[in-house]
């Protein structure tokens, strides 16, 4: 079964993770297959491409990450320190960083070029569902089962603020908005919720802190 799908910035590639421990990579154009990727022991949860489209990121059940080299398909680095499955990844802007989420309950921050663990943060009660980097890098986002979003500065890994709804539903997945302005929330009720950024960190604009 493939769980997840992600394209490159340009719309030429599309990479798809997969149960059955592979990557694969689609050309956009005629939807043949480029690669297949090989490396992980358990399924991929979840792949991402670098904004330079020259690196990939997938994340697995076998608590690892893995940073790939789209020309050649070779793995250039294994991240290691989760406990748990790796349930989501992505690249910061400058793709000199890498945010992962796990079923855990922690957030992971990676230097791509060494591939060690910068920070860890306590960041739920409850599996990470969806990481995310706004348009700058400064900022990540957090879903988790527990039915909370968290804003995280990158730098610090401190928690700015905690959003949370009045019925508490599991949260399946977020993203800012390609402008940082806004924060797009999915929740397992089949709601979509939508968070001004300006609201949500400076006004108690339903979110607590």
């Amino acid at each position: 079964a493939v769980v997840s799908t992600q394209s490159t910035g340009d719309g030429n590639w599309i990479a798809s993770s997969s149960a059955d421990k592979t990557v694969k990579i689609w050309s956009a154009e005629d939807a043949k297959i480029e690669r297949t990727i090989t490396g992980h022991k358990m399924g991929i949860s979840d792949v991402a491409w670098s904004h330079d489209s020259k690196l990939l990121v997938s994340s697995s059940d076998d608590k690892t990450l893995k940073i790939w080299d789209f020309s050649t398909g070779k793995c250039l680095k294994t991240l290691k320190g989760h406990g748990n499955y790796v349930f989501c990844c992505n690249f910061n802007p400058q793709s000199n960083l890498i945010v992962s989420g796990s079923f855990d309950e922690s957030v992971r921050i990676w230097d791509v070029r060494n591939g060690k663990c910068l920070k860890t943060l306590p960041a739920h009660s409850d599996p990470v569902s969806a990481v995310n980097f706004n348009r700058d890098g400064s900022l990540i986002v957090s879903s988790s089962y527990d039915g909370l979003c968290r804003i995280w500065d990158t730098a610090s890994g401190q928690c700015l603020k905690t959003l949370i709804d009045d019925a508490n539903p599991p949260v399946s997945f977020v993203k800012f908005s390609p402008n940082g302005k806004y924060i797009l929330a999915a929740t397992l009720d089949n709601t979509l919720y939508v968070t001004n950024m300006q609201n949500a960190l400076h006004r108690n604009f339903f979110v607590s802190s």
